[in-house]
């Protein structure tokens, strides 16, 4: 605390000094002198913050970044892509944090703001963004060890084509479709499709009766939706919810305490809502599903919505909504710590399967994708992949020129000749 206090008083009397308009336009030695100083503060009140916490969350990033290696290593992926957030914490999560004071930084350098209020608001600011991107890096580090696992299992990354590990969303929706994150072909089994943190708003023309309906999803996003097939869209608007049921979900939680936490089911009740919306399948189903989770009569959850434009549940519970919601198949919560016998049997009793304290042992969640491999399907058009060397490549090009041929065809009348003289094929 004192430390950017000093830093503080050192930048006020600089401005003091060199800028008494408070228009921040320093050239040479002057703008070096205030940035070094600016920084600073930003450095110290952030560790003065959050010091602690941010040691473990590099800690945390160390281990994200091995599994994202050894992940990309076994499913041949050329990279990775992240979500801008995410991103630039990963890259410095020290000066990430620091960006995230800079606008409270200036309004109280320029006294629209009492030290006071800069400590509330911007330690609010940092304590919220490394809390969300501690998240998003055990969940995502969960996400990766279950594909390591499945590549070890014959897995193969057949989606996106251009071979990337996708962990964002952003902008893959435009088109009025949700798209897979990952695909991945089990050979001899079937494909998977992976949507991480969906559904999410889609645009769709100009229709607001289907911008209404997408609107109810902002708070109702498990973190990893698993289909059993290659699935492009989970897009289906006249089912409820409007997307395809998942086979599986998987939830995360980094946090010792999650189970306690309670949070605001806020998105559809934000602000009043259609006569269209109240009569909706998925408005029915969400009253249901509330009352289920909270054990209570539906009528109770409808007149609380409408006096406090949200619910107040317990993560647990809201684990719970969503295996009531979307109906998966298989529902699984994975617990970075050791979950209390009574919560456990809470969520094993509504048909969820927990896996606790698994910390960042990538051994334990080798059952989860041993269960998510028995979901694995192959629909009637869904082709397999072959990878063949770069020498096979170039005789198959030649043939398609020579016989006129679409890769396809040729491939099915090779394996049917091949087949017909077995023998023949095994004397070579």
């Amino acid at each position: 605390m004192q430390d950017w206090i000093s830093y503080y008083n050192a930048l006020s009397k600089f401005i003091e000094i060199h800028d008494k308009e408070r228009r921040f336009e320093f050239r040479g030695n002057l703008l070096s002198r205030f940035e070094r100083l600016r920084d600073s503060l930003r450095r110290s009140f952030v560790l003065s913050e959050v010091g602690d916490e941010l040691r473990v969350a590099k800690i945390w990033l160390r281990k994200f970044k091995k599994m994202m290696s050894e992940a990309k290593e076994k499913l041949r992926a050329e990279g990775a892509e992240y979500p801008k957030e995410l991103k630039s914490f990963i890259s410095d999560p020290e000066a990430h944090l620091m960006k995230k004071i800079t606008f409270y930084l200036y309004d109280l350098l320029r006294e629209k703001m009492s030290t006071e209020e800069f400590v509330r608001t911007a330690g609010a600011a940092v304590r919220t963004s490394l809390k969300t991107n501690m998240r998003s890096l055990y969940q995502n580090w969960v996400y990766l060890a279950i594909l390591s696992h499945l590549a070890d299992m014959g897995g193969i990354l057949v989606y996106p084509e251009v071979k990337v590990i996708l962990l964002g969303r952003s902008g893959k929706q435009k088109t009025g479709t949700i798209p897979p994150n990952a695909i991945i072909n089990l050979l001899g089994k079937g494909f998977l499709s992976f949507f991480l943190e969906a559904p999410r708003p889609i645009s769709w023309e100009d229709s607001l009766d289907l911008k209404r309906i997408w609107t109810l999803y902002v708070t109702l996003r498990p973190d990893v939706l698993v289909y059993g097939g290659k699935v492009l869209n989970i897009v289906q608007l006249d089912s409820d919810p409007p997307i395809k049921r998942p086979d599986a979900i998987i939830e995360c939680k980094e946090l010792e305490d999650w189970y306690k936490r309670i949070r605001d089911v806020r998105g559809p009740f934000a602000k009043p809502l259609s006569v269209e919306e109240w009569r909706s399948k998925w408005i029915n189903g969400l009253w249901e599903g509330l009352a289920e989770a909270m054990g209570v009569e539906k009528k109770k959850v409808i007149q609380d919505v409408k006096k406090k434009k949200s619910v107040r549940m317990k993560d647990f519970k809201i684990v719970m909504l969503y295996r009531s919601i979307f109906k998966p198949k298989k529902m699984f919560l994975i617990s970075r710590k050791k979950v209390p016998d009574d919560i456990k049997s809470e969520l094993e009793n509504k048909d969820i399967i927990v896996y606790d304290d698994i910390n960042f042992d990538k051994r334990r969640l080798k059952q989860v994708a041993e269960e998510l491999y028995k979901l694995a399907k192959r629909g009637k058009n869904d082709g397999d992949l072959i990878e063949i060397d770069p020498y096979t490549s170039l005789l198959l090009e030649k043939l398609e020129a020579e016989l006129g041929m679409n890769r396809k065809t040729l491939l099915r009348k090779i394996i049917e000749f091949a087949y017909t003289r077995k023998k023949e094929l095994i004397a070579q």
